[in-house]
């Protein structure tokens, strides 16, 4: 049995001709090629696939969306992503939503067939000429990581979580509603805070932390 590819694109013509082309290749099989705009057959056929060929260039955020969605999933399906560009930001979101490699679409048929190939065996692609600066930047991100876990080791649980609520977008009054204690002790821990960050702001605070501060208030650590 081959290795079972899904594909999802944007444009129904893209991904019917590129399943056509796959499906001449004894070693894979097509399970299907279907349009995100209907999500319910993608996340059906998903459950069946190996291997998912993953529109990239999705408006939004949709194609990392997913990808995170999937990579989630018991036994989840290795994805590759596949766009018109390969900038070496986007590249390393992907990474992070879970993705295990990113081919332009003006790639060879060969080239892709190899890349499936490899990440079918638990490798990692990525674009040859982006490699080094997509390697730098996801040193930079845990460099980057690691400070900011260093500067919220300082903070007590409550100031973690007055300011988890405040990178929300939630007000001191509101904070304050939320942790039950007074407007007045929300504006203590924030001075509090922000005297042990070095920082004058609450948005200097929010910005020196955010990518550790978690999805929830309290969640850092």
């Amino acid at each position: 049995m081959g290795i079972s590819v899904l594909v999802i694109d944007r444009e129904h013509t893209f991904a019917d001709a590129l399943a056509l082309r796959l499906e001449a290749e004894q070693e894979l099989e097509v399970i299907a090629a279907v349009r995100m705009s209907a999500p319910a057959s993608c996340l059906t056929a998903a459950s069946q696939a190996a291997v998912i060929l993953l529109d990239a260039d999705l408006p939004g955020q949709a194609a990392n969306r997913l990808c995170e969605d999937l990579s989630g999933r018991k036994a989840a399906p290795r994805v590759i992503m596949l766009s018109s560009s390969a900038e070496p930001d986007r590249i390393v979101a992907a990474l992070r939503s879970g993705a295990a490699a990113w081919v332009r679409k003006d790639e060879s048929l060969q080239h892709l067939l190899e890349v499936i190939h490899g990440v079918a065996c638990g490798e990692t692609w990525l674009p040859r000429a982006q490699t080094g600066l997509v390697l730098r930047l996801l040193l930079f991100e845990q460099e980057r990581q690691a400070a900011a876990d260093q500067l919220l080791a300082v903070l007590t649980q409550r100031e973690r979580e007055v300011l988890s609520w405040l990178a929300d977008g939630a007000g001191r009054l509101e904070v304050a509603q939320r942790l039950h204690v007074s407007p007045h002790t929300v504006r203590a821990h924030l001075q509090n805070l922000m005297a042990k960050l070095g920082v004058h702001s609450t948005l200097e605070a929010v910005a020196l932390t955010r990518s550790r501060l978690g999805k929830s208030p309290g969640s850092a650590a």
